[in-house]
C-alpha cells in the first residue's frame, strides 16, 4: 500500500517541477517593468518602471499607443497570476520533497 502511495506522490513532483519550469520560463517571456503614466503641464507622458537589482528605473517612453498600454496592462495581470501560481507549485514541492522524504527507500 505505500508504495502505491509514494509512488502517486513522486508522479506528482514530477508533474509539479515540470509546472514550476514552466511558470518561470511564462514569466521571462513577458515584458519586463509596467508603464507609470505622469501628467505634466496638462500633457500625459509615460514611462517603463523597471528595476535593476535593488534600484527602481523610470525610463522615458513619451507619448504611448493604445496598444501599448493594452499590452503592459495585460503583462501585469499575467505576472500576478504566474507568480502567484508559482508560489503555490513552490508550496507543494517543498510538500511533496518532505512527504517523500521517509525511512523506507522510495
Amino acid at each position: 500500500m505505500r508504495g502505491v502511495i509514494k509512488g502517486v506522490l513522486a508522479e506528482e513532483l514530477e508533474n509539479s517541477l515540470r509546472m514550476e519550469k514552466e511558470y518561470e520560463a511564462a514569466l521571462r517571456r513577458l515584458p519586463q517593468g509596467c508603464l507609470a503614466k505622469r501628467k505634466i503641464r496638462g500633457h500625459e507622458y509615460f514611462y517603463l518602471v523597471k528595476r535593476f537589482d535593488k534600484k527602481v528605473k523610470y525610463i522615458y517612453k513619451g507619448k504611448v499607443s493604445e496598444e501599448e498600454i493594452k499590452k503592459y496592462a495585460e503583462a501585469k495581470m499575467m505576472r500576478a497570476k504566474y507568480r502567484k501560481l508559482f508560489s503555490q507549485v513552490k508550496k507543494q514541492i517543498r510538500f511533496l520533497r518532505g512527504s517523500l522524504r521517509g525511512k523506507e527507500a522510495v
